[in-house]
């Protein structure tokens, strides 16, 4: 018998237990049932749901948004003014 549970998420709260049960037919091999029971991970949405939790972050307070924006606001004057004098622009750091 083979079980899949879903009980916390990445980010710590908890979500709704869902129970998949795979039993073993007769003489069917083990890949087989793995794959009976992916199929069944499948369907009941938890391998979805999970994935769209992976990356999930919290919404930012009130304080904190405009914080950002008034930041990304004097960015872009002081990008500007420096396009205005004709000034080298500042080059974005390159990843790797």
């Amino acid at each position: 018998m083979v079980q899949g549970l879903l009980g916390t998420t990445p980010c710590g709260t908890m979500a709704l237990m869902i129970n998949v049960e795979v039993e073993r037919h007769g003489n069917e091999n083990v890949g087989g049932l793995m794959r009976r029971f992916s199929r069944k991970m499948q369907s009941s949405g938890v391998v979805r749901r999970v994935r769209s939790l992976r990356y999930h972050q919290r919404n930012l307070s009130d304080s904190k948004q405009k914080k950002e924006a008034l930041n990304r606001i004097s960015r872009t004057e002081k990008y500007l003014d420096l396009f205005k004098q004709g000034r080298k622009m500042p080059e974005k750091a390159k990843h790797r």
